[in-house]
C-alpha cells in the first residue's frame, strides 16, 4: 500500500501509530475498541448496505459574450441560457486564473426540477478569493486551481440562466482618474460550473439510520482510519461525550501531563462518511500543521434556502466544487455547521488531529476553519449555531490547549491584509476578516463570535 500521508512545503506530518494500525484493517467496519475509544454507533458487517450509489457529477459550460462590446479583449458581459436537460442543485462561476478577481456582478435564476417554474434573479458572491490554500503550499501551486464565485445552492433544479456583468470602473491616466468610466475586464474563462450532489449511497427504501460500509478504497479506509482515535472505524459519526468523559479522552490523546487542561465536552460530529463523501474525489493523501491555536468562522455564502435534511447534499456540493471546480485537493473547511447547529467533520484526516485545511489564505497553519452553511451578511445566525460554533471550540481548542478568550500570534503566509513572514496577534477565535479583507463571514455572524468565545471558554471551565 502506498504511503497515505503526504508532507506540505514547510509543514510537518503527524502521523501515529493508532493511524498506521488503522490502515491495515479489512474492508469491512470493525466494532470500536471500547478500552481506546468512546461506544460509537460504528457500523457492523452484519447490518451495513453498500455505499455504492449516485456519485453525483459536476457539468462545466463555457459562457460566451452578450454583446459586442469588447474592453481590453474581454466581453462586459457574458452569460448562458439552459431552458432544460441539466441536473444539479448548487452552482457557481470559475475562471482560469485564481490570482484574478472578478469585478463585476454574478446573477441566475434557475428552472425548479419537477415544477418547472422559474426562481427569481439572485446574486452569486464574487468576492471568494481569501479561501484557498496558502500561496506557496503545493496545493496552491497546482495548475488545476481556478479563481471562482462562492457556490450558492439552488436546490434540484433542470434549468439555468446566468448573466455576468462587468463593473464600471474610472479611466485611469496612471494613478490619476480622468473622469470617464469603461467596463473592468472580466477574467478569462469563464465557467458555469453546475454541480449535482448524487446521493449518500443508502437505498432508497433502506430503514432510516441504515449504515454504510467503508468503500473498499485506499482513500476512503484511510478518511476512516484517521478517525479510529476518538471512534470505531467505519462511524458515521463521532459522538457526544460529558465534560468527565472527554477530559479522560485528552488524557489518552495527549497524556498525563495535560490531564488539568482546559477543554470542552466533545460535541457530536457526523463523519465524512456520515455525510457521503466521495472519497475518489479527493487527492490521495493527508495534510497536517503542527497544531491548532486559532479558529477562523466563515460562512460559505451558499444562501440559506436549504433544510437541516438536505445538508449532507450540501456538504457533498461545495466538496464537489471545491475539488472539481476550484481545483482544491480536498473539501476546504476542516468542519462545517448547519443552521440547526449540527457539526460535520470537513477536510478528511481525523477531526481530533490539526489539519491542514484551505480556508483563511495566508493563515492555514496551525488552525482550524469552520464554516456555517449560509450567508449571514444581514441573516441573524440561529442560537443553535452559536452554541454549535462555542462547543466545537470550547473542545478542538481544549485539545490544544488554547484559550477561546485568549489571543495567539500566527505567522501570514501571505495575503492581502499582512504580508507574507509577518507575525500576526489574532484573536484565538477569528472571523475570517481578521486575517483577510473579506466580508466573511458576513456581519451578522460575526458579531456574534463575542458570545461565542464566552461561551466556548465556560464550557471549558475556565
Amino acid at each position: 500500500m502506498r504511503g497515505l500521508l503526504t508532507h506540505f512545503s514547510g509543514v510537518p506530518l503527524i502521523a501515529t501509530a493508532c493511524a498506521a494500525t488503522a490502515l491495515a484493517l479489512p474492508s469491512l467496519p470493525l466494532p470500536a475498541n471500547t478500552a481506546n475509544a468512546a461506544p460509537v454507533a460504528a457500523v457492523s458487517a452484519a447490518t451495513a448496505v453498500s455505499g455504492a450509489g449516485d456519485p453525483g457529477s459536476t457539468r462545466s459550460l463555457p459562457l460566451a459574450p452578450l454583446s459586442r462590446a469588447r474592453v481590453l479583449g474581454a466581453a462586459p458581459e457574458q452569460g448562458l441560457y439552459r431552458a432544460g436537460g441539466e441536473h444539479f442543485s448548487l452552482l457557481g462561476v470559475v475562471w482560469d486564473d485564481p490570482g484574478a478577481e472578478l469585478r463585476g456582478q454574478v446573477q441566475v435564476r434557475t428552472r425548479a426540477a419537477g415544477t418547472g417554474a422559474w426562481s427569481d434573479w439572485q446574486d452569486v458572491e464574487t468576492h471568494n478569493g481569501g479561501h484557498g490554500p496558502d500561496p506557496g503550499t503545493a496545493e496552491a501551486a497546482s495548475r488545476r486551481v481556478r479563481g471562482a464565485t462562492a457556490p450558492l445552492w439552488v436546490g434540484a433544479s433542470e434549468g439555468v440562466d446566468v448573466r455576468v456583468r462587468a463593473a464600471s470602473v474610472p479611466v485611469r491616466d496612471g494613478r490619476r482618474a480622468v473622469g470617464a468610466r469603461t467596463s473592468a475586464p472580466l477574467p478569462s474563462g469563464l465557467r458555469l460550473e453546475l454541480v449535482d450532489p448524487g446521493d449518500d449511497g443508502t437505498p432508497p427504501d433502506a430503514p432510516a439510520g441504515t449504515p454504510h460500509t467503508v468503500p473498499d478504497t485506499e482513500a476512503a479506509r484511510a478518511a476512516s482510519a484517521a478517525n479510529t482515535d476518538v471512534a470505531g472505524f467505519g462511524a458515521l459519526e463521532i459522538p457526544e461525550l460529558d465534560k468527565a468523559a472527554t477530559e479522560r479522552e485528552l488524557t489518552r490523546l495527549k497524556g498525563p501531563a495535560r490531564t488539568a487542561s482546559y477543554i470542552g465536552a466533545r460535541p457530536r460530529i457526523v463523519t465524512r462518511l456520515g455525510w457521503g463523501a466521495d472519497e475518489s474525489l479527493r487527492e490521495p493523501g493527508l495534510g497536517y500543521t503542527r497544531t491548532v491555536k486559532a479558529a477562523f468562522v466563515h460562512h460559505t455564502g451558499s444562501g440559506n434556502q436549504y433544510s437541516c435534511s438536505q445538508t449532507p447534499s450540501v456538504i457533498r456540493s461545495i466538496y464537489r466544487y471545491h475539488v472539481k471546480s476550484m481545483g482544491w485537493r480536498d473539501i476546504g473547511y476542516n468542519f462545517l455547521v448547519d443552521k440547526c447547529g449540527t457539526v460535520y467533520e470537513g477536510r478528511a484526516g481525523g477531526v481530533a488531529r490539526a489539519v491542514l485545511g484551505a480556508h483563511t489564505l495566508g493563515f492555514n497553519s496551525d488552525s482550524m476553519g469552520i464554516a456555517v452553511i449560509g450567508t449571514y451578511t444581514g441573516t441573524e445566525p440561529s442560537d443553535a449555531v452559536v452554541t454549535a460554533l462555542a462547543r466545537l471550540t470550547a473542545w478542538k481548542l481544549g485539545l490544544n490547549g488554547a484559550d477561546p478568550q485568549g489571543r495567539t500570534y500566527l505567522t501570514s503566509g501571505g495575503g492581502n491584509l499582512y504580508r507574507k513572514g509577518k507575525n500576526v496577534q489574532l484573536n484565538v477565535i477569528s472571523g475570517h476578516r481578521d486575517g483577510f479583507a473579506t466580508d466573511c463571514p458576513g456581519a451578522a455572524l460575526y458579531a456574534r463570535l463575542g458570545t461565542a468565545r464566552s461561551a466556548a471558554s465556560d464550557y471549558q471551565g475556565r
